[in-house]
């Protein structure tokens, strides 16, 4: 943990410079929130105007404190910040915030006086957060601070939050407030000029006060820095991560040569950071503060198996359908529990779950059933719904709750249904860390991000997180890409060539050979035999299919010779002047469940690969996931897990399940060799055709590029580190 970052959250002296007395401004209101927060500190107002703000002295520069500073606000005009900061660092300081905005966020000008800020902090070894932020909060025991603007201190709490938009932490804080969550550590972080999201994420996920994660992020800027330490949260210290990333809709450019590169918006490569990192991501607030809520207030859950409490069916279903919907189970009562049921409830009463304890049920009856269920072994969490019926006591119920909860360790979720009437209970409910959400599909998300975050930490030895290392000869790849790429930027290369590549890195390539002309095609398939698929050769020809450039399922000499002529002249009738290197003779697969796997090179983080089910429509059908590489193995196996593609393969109406493992070792094949050789930029198997044992590659393509901060250095090992694989 930085010691900078820790001084910035926790000094014990605050120069706030910029400090005003005047009603409504920035200046105010951070040396206010200051006072009122409870800060035990040393305050240091800064005006060279005023002798005092808000009844505390004031100095005319930083300079002029006669003591220590351990962290300097900065609230002053744009142009002057940098040398405001020059005087921070010269008077000791080893941290500054810079609320100011007008940087880089305006562009110009700003961008300039941005990179100033950055290149004074860089010199002087001190850490900045912002610019053009709220500020920021610690509510931790013994430690309280609120050198932001916002309109209010948050509650303590566990919880730590960190945001790229000041606008939204104040609507964050605001929501907070309403719904009674706390805070452990509350960061608005700005332009990132040096603290950035990784440095925050490395300090909260050491931080003894803080349970809970939540990020809003804009950009990230080091993809892999990111999820290193990400993983370490997840896995080392077990505290839940939960991400809003904005931009979901802008994608990145597009590379029609590639399946990969038309299906990798730039919103993808965020969605395979942060499901290699353990973060869960959520589509807006509500969501992140309904899962949050779960994980901050409740143990986690050991499975999937929930119980329902209800007093009304039909929100008893709707419960049921959700929890199945959502991947959870009802757990089967054993007898033990269905006689206490049966002895507590009325005769009307439903003791297998969902428990209905019917409309005109007391808290006794809630107690007794909840009471039932969660003493269960085969309950691993539970879900209370009430609707507010004339007979109801809504406070007594939910006085129920945290009684019954004594002692035990498994997650308990509320949901009083509506909003006037069963406020006093959901009012109690807050107060005493009890979730409760207004309607129960709600209650049932929160939980399966609890049963989803607990099964991806427990350990299991089936699960390795760890990178896979094969042993290949990555200088003969080398050498081919150099050749490749002597007299062009850059070039794609065909299926022939593109397999001489794949065969050096292990993968399962069908023989075949190139034919110039019919007259070559008979000793290919005196060698290959029969059947072969032709196809053509050509670099200006992307989908050879499109263009009538395959032909299948060949079975005589006559027949290829025939298939050569004609692939030549669909060829030429779909592009007249594409240059034609001939017609690929290969032997025909056998039929198989067909997958693309494939990698794109993101502008920001480098390779990522793809998986999906494979073909001519997987554009349209877009079923695929993304893993940034290199990959440990564990993320080739999720990867196939979390596509539809998975149930296919699984074997359907009775045909034999395929061969995952087989997969599994081409997707880290192809994890290792893109992360070896940064000049494939784009690359498909379309398809890798998979059988019961083992897969084939039945066609490929390799997009090769010269790199921009290629040099003449070759790298010795091509290795990345890793598990040998023999």
């Amino acid at each position: 943990m930085p010691a900078t970052i820790k001084t910035i959250m926790e000094p014990k002296s605050i120069a706030v410079i910029g400090a005003t007395d005047r009603i409504g401004s920035v200046g105010r209101a951070v040396v206010t929130n200051i006072i009122e927060g409870g800060f035990t500190g040393v305050l240091y107002p800064v005006n060279p105007r005023a002798r005092s703000v808000v009844a505390n002295r004031a100095y005319p520069t930083i300079k002029d404190i006669p003591d220590d500073v351990d962290m300097a606000v900065v609230i002053v005009p744009a142009p002057m910040v940098v040398d405001v900061v020059e005087q921070a660092a010269e008077k000791g300081a080893s941290g500054v915030v810079v609320i100011t905005a007008g940087f880089k966020e305006v562009g110009g000008e700003g961008v300039k006086l941005e990179n100033e800020l950055k290149a004074v902090v860089k010199e002087r070894g001190i850490r900045l957060i912002g610019p053009n932020c709220l500020g920021i909060i610690n509510t931790a025991p013994g430690f309280s601070m609120n050198a932001s603007f916002a309109q209010a201190m948050p509650a303590p709490g566990n919880i730590g939050f960190i945001s790229q938009s000041g606008a939204m932490c104040t609507a964050v804080l605001d929501l907070a407030m309403g719904r009674n969550i706390g805070f452990s550590k509350f960061i608005s972080f700005g332009n990132k000029a040096d603290v950035s999201e990784i440095d925050l994420l490395e300090y909260l996920g050491q931080d003894p006060d803080t349970d809970v994660i939540l990020m809003y992020l804009e950009d990230i800027t080091d993809g892999r820095k990111f999820m290193d330490v990400a993983r370490k949260i997840t896995w080392k210290y077990k505290k839940p991560m939960l991400a809003i990333k904005s931009g979901r809709s802008e994608e990145g450019a597009k590379a029609v040569s590639s399946h990969t590169g038309s299906l990798a918006g730039s919103d993808a490569s965020y969605d395979a950071i942060f499901q290699q990192s353990g973060i869960q991501r959520v589509e807006d607030v509500n969501e992140m503060f309904h899962y949050a809520t779960a994980f901050s207030q409740m143990p986690l859950p050991r499975g999937n198996r929930i119980a329902i409490v209800t007093n009304a069916g039909g929100p008893g279903i709707m419960t049921t359908d959700a929890a199945v919907r959502h991947g959870l189970k009802l757990a089967e009562f054993g007898e033990r529990t269905k006689r206490i049921l049966g002895k507590n409830l009325p005769p009307t009463a439903n003791i297998n779950n969902p428990v209905d304890v019917i409309g005109d049920a007391d808290y006794q009856r809630y107690e007794a059933a909840l009471r039932a269920v969660v003493d269960d072994g085969d309950v691993d969490g539970a879900i209370v719904v009430l609707t507010p019926q004339k007979m109801t006591d809504v406070l007594e119920t939910a006085q129920m709750v945290p009684r019954v909860l004594e002692g035990v360790v498994k997650p308990v979720l509320c949901s009083f249904m509506g909003i006037v009437d069963v406020s006093v209970g959901v009012r109690y409910l807050e107060e005493n860390n009890i979730p409760n959400y207004s309607f129960p599909e709600e209650a049932v998300r929160a939980l399966k991000s609890m049963v989803h975050f607990s099964k991806d930490v427990e350990p299991n030895e089936n699960i390795r997180r760890e990178y896979v290392h094969y042993d290949v000869d990555s200088k003969a790849v080398n050498a081919i890409i150099k050749e490749k790429l002597k007299d062009v930027d850059r070039v794609t290369l065909p299926q022939s060539e593109a397999n001489e590549i794949l065969k050096i890195y292990g993968f399962p390539v069908l023989q075949n050979r190139v034919a110039t002309s019919p007259e070559e095609v008979k000793p290919i398939m005196d060698e290959l035999g029969t059947p072969v698929v032709m196809k053509i050769i050509s670099r200006d020809i992307v989908h050879k299919f499109d263009a009538g450039g395959v032909m299948l399922n060949i079975e005589s000499l006559e027949e290829a010779q025939a298939a050569y002529d004609q692939i030549l002249l669909n060829a030429k009738a779909f592009k007249e002047d594409a240059v034609i290197d001939g017609v690929l003779v290969e032997q025909m697969a056998e039929k198989g469940v067909e997958i693309i796997i494939g990698s794109h090179n993101d502008p920001s983080f480098g390779p990522m690969c793809m998986f999906g089910l494979g073909g001519t429509f997987v554009e349209a059908i877009g079923d695929v996931s993304f893993r940034l590489a290199p990959m440990w193995e564990s993320s080739a196996v999720e990867m196939i897990g979390s596509t539809k593609a998975s149930t296919i393969l699984g074997g359907l109406r009775g045909k034999p399940p395929s061969d995952i493992d087989a997969i599994k070792d081409c997707l880290l094949r192809l994890s290792q060799l893109v992360t070896d050789h940064p000049e494939i930029v784009e690359m498909d198997i379309n398809p890798l055709i998979v059988y019961p044992k083992g897969c084939k590659v039945a066609d490929s393509r390799i997009t090769l590029a010269k790199r921009e901060d290629a040099d003449d250095e070759e790298d010795e090992s091509g290795e990345d580190p890793g598990v040998a694989v023999s």
